[in-house]
This record gives C-alpha cells, sequence and structure tokens, in this order.
C-alpha cells in the first residue's frame, strides 16, 4: 500500500472511516489522500439559495464548490488525524460520486479506497444503487467500506 484514498462526507461515522485511514496510511508508511466530492444537485441546491439573498454579491461557482469540498476534507483531516502522525493532501470535486470517486483514485494513483457504507434496504439498493458497492465493483484493487 503506497497511496490510500479516503472517501469522507457529512455523516458523523466518517470520522471513524477516516480515523482507519489515517492509521493504516501511517502504520505502513502510505501516502493519504482526502476526498469530499460535491455532488451536482447540492451544488444547484446552493448556487439557488445564495442566488435568492438579496444583498449577496459573490459569484458561486464550480471553482467555489470544489474549492469548498477540498476545505472541508482538509478541515475534518485536521480535526480527525490530530493525533495521528501522517501528512495528507485534501481534494475537492464536483459530480457523481462514483465517477468522481473512480477518477479521484485514478488521478491521484491510490492503490486502496476507503468508503463509507450506506445504510440501505434492499429495495433502496436496486433502485438507487449503493456508492460503497459501485466503488468496490469497478476500482482495481481493495477498498474498504465502514458503514456505520
Amino acid at each position: 500500500m503506497e497511496r490510500v484514498l479516503a472517501v469522507v462526507d457529512g455523516e458523523e461515522s466518517t470520522k471513524e472511516l477516516l480515523r482507519e485511514a489515517g492509521e493504516i496510511a501511517d502504520g505502513v508508511g502510505a501516502e493519504l489522500v482526502l476526498l469530499h466530492v460535491t455532488s451536482e444537485e447540492e451544488f444547484a441546491e446552493r448556487e439557488e439559495a445564495l442566488a435568492s439573498i438579496t444583498d449577496y454579491d459573490a459569484q458561486y461557482g464550480i471553482s467555489q464548490a470544489k474549492e469548498g469540498a477540498g476545505q472541508f476534507a482538509r478541515d475534518l483531516g485536521r480535526e480527525v488525524l490530530a493525533d495521528v502522525d501522517v501528512e495528507f493532501e485534501a481534494v475537492g470535486r464536483l459530480g457523481d460520486e462514483v465517477e468522481e470517486i473512480l477518477a479521484a483514485a485514478d488521478e491521484h494513483g491510490a492503490d486502496h479506497v476507503f468508503v463509507q457504507g450506506r445504510t440501505r434496504s434492499p429495495t433502496g439498493k436496486a433502485l438507487f444503487g449503493d456508492r460503497a458497492q459501485q466503488v468496490a465493483l469497478d476500482f482495481d484493487g481493495p477498498v474498504t467500506v465502514l458503514t456505520a
């Protein structure tokens, strides 16, 4: 294991996933990349909410969304990994979660991915798919899935 990609989101259980990924990366001397993906739906909602503020003069676009996602990953990494002896790179992306996770893993040369599983009913999985399952099926390497 040389480079680990840990996918972080707003769920409280993400902290456990991040801690686990950080400790393992530290233990084997691997580089750690933290990724937060803002979905297109979240982006559109935020853009619309900011546009509705009459006194708000700044623009909110794709680069701001990616920067915000990266800042979220960075802040979470600082909080959770403060006492773990591992450095990390924080990355923010915008788009379809599975596509962006796989693209980031490829771009950063990740050989292991940590991703949060979501608890869904069998019907929910059949209708909407499962992010962790898709990553595990499509990533060419080991995937660690933590569920709450």
